[in-house]
């Protein structure tokens, strides 16, 4: 039998991705693997480290190390399934006891990502979404520039819980924007916004070139913004309900 670290060189794209017991974007995150280095695709940051991998376990098992970007000096522990070109993954944002079983309940902290591999095996990793899309057409937004933490996220439907929101953060230049939680890359997208309709306007181009639009509002430190769900119709209020697939959330600065 061959070594499942070799079986893993090159690049996963996601394809399916649930933390805390709710689905997220996939943002077009990326994994690319070499030798025993892991480098996760981010706009805003990179994250990288070695990967060790436990094929004798059941299920078998792994560690994330983090040595550079903001997760640096962290682990994540995990277990995992390799089927020819799909790789399923559940591990941890936080603490130290690895899941038993591929499933992401309310409270745990846990991901369950699902990964297909890559067309090119040795594709390079894009320092930021600009070097694979393009811009979307519109203005830039200085006064959204920051780190912003969560105070509510509705997805379809359904609110992210309380205790998963205070590892989330929206890391945004001007034109570029990364959403995270814990170390999970849950969407980076170049972006840009038009103030002249009511609500206000803004685009996305994900990392993997897909358009994404929706409507924000900034009233003092407290930013609104809901979006659909890729290439579908732009919202029309700040609204989700179940089955429409859009995103509500509502951010303050970091440390307000």
């Amino acid at each position: 039998m061959g070594r499942d670290l070799d079986r893993l060189q090159g690049t996963w794209n996601i394809v399916s991705l649930e933390m805390d017991g709710q689905k997220m974007s996939r943002g077009g995150a990326r994994i690319v693997v070499r030798g025993n280095r892991f480098t996760t695709i981010a706009m805003g940051a990179t994250y990288e480290g070695s990967v060790v991998v436990h094929q004798a376990t059941a299920p078998k098992s792994f560690e994330l190390h983090f040595d550079e970007g903001p997760e640096k000096g962290n682990t994540s522990f995990g277990i995992y399934e390799l089927d020819g070109d799909t790789w399923k993954i559940c591990l941890t944002t936080r603490g130290t006891e690895r899941p038993r079983e591929f499933a992401a309940p309310p409270g745990t902290g846990i991901a369950l990502e699902t990964f297909q591999r890559g067309l090119v095996a040795d594709e390079p990793v894009a320092a930021d979404a600009s070097a694979a899309s393009g811009s979307p057409a519109g203005d830039s937004a200085a006064e959204l520039a920051g780190v912003w933490t969560p105070v509510s996220l509705v997805r379809d439907g359904q609110a992210l819980p309380q205790s998963m929101l205070k590892y989330g953060k929206r890391i945004a230049t001007a034109n570029q924007v990364t959403v995270q939680f814990g170390p999970q890359v849950v969407l980076q997208a170049r972006y840009a916004v038009d103030r002249s309709h009511t609500p206000k306007t803004m685009d996305y181009v994900l990392a993997d070139g897909k358009p994404q639009y929706g409507i924000w509002a900034l009233e003092g430190q407290r930013l609104t913004t809901c979006f659909a769900s890729p290439g579908q119709p732009r919202p029309s209020e700040f609204a989700s309900t179940p089955g429409d697939g859009r995103t509500l959330a509502v951010w303050t600065p970091a440390g307000k």
